[in-house]
């Protein structure tokens, strides 16, 4: 009879050990490839994002579209970051207006940007596989004017959901 008591503690702790190897092999897969968080590391973003506010980025998320913040793994260091460009544009500001394509679009993300034009990048038009990006936070921002246009696979992902602090947690605009 002890055999058999002492077979079944060792089978329940085998199994109760699985459990926490699957456990860790999971939230390891979801970090990896799905959901994981990221830190916003100065106010180039303010007042959308603060600096050191936790957000959820979604690494599955690669189809960016405009005005979506991106985190963006550039010069081996990671900036978030709002697309305002995306390929085959042209991108301009004049008198704290964008023009994309010669045309007038309104946004909310910012109240004072210098005038800038795509060409002195050196480009007419985003080419395929990049995209123009600035922070909300236009007068202090590191960003496309500065550090040129960024290549698709530098983009992690999109995020649109704070964790923390709490006070701002919930989606983001």
């Amino acid at each position: 009879m002890p055999y058999f008591i002492e077979r079944d503690k060792i089978v329940k702790k085998a199994q109760e050990i699985l459990f926490y190897i699957i456990l860790i092999i999971l939230v390891i897969i979801i970090r990896a490839y799905i959901i994981t968080p990221v830190r916003v590391d100065g106010s180039s973003m303010s007042p959308t994002l603060n600096n050191n506010q936790i957000l959820l980025l979604k690494k599955f998320d690669k189809k960016v579209k405009r005005f979506e913040i991106v985190v963006i793994e550039h010069d081996y260091s990671r900036i978030i970051k709002r697309v305002i460009g995306l390929p085959g544009e042209h991108i301009k500001y004049v008198d704290n207006t964008l023009y994309i394509n010669n045309q007038i679009v309104l946004e909310n993300f910012s109240k004072t940007t210098s005038d800038f034009d795509l060409s002195s990048l050196g480009y007419d038009v985003i080419p395929e596989g990049y995209y123009f990006v600035m922070g909300d936070n236009r007068n202090i921002s590191l960003d496309s004017r500065t550090i040129g246009l960024i290549k698709e696979d530098e983009i992690l992902g999109t995020t649109s959901f704070s964790i923390y602090p709490f006070n701002r947690f919930g989606f983001i605009e």
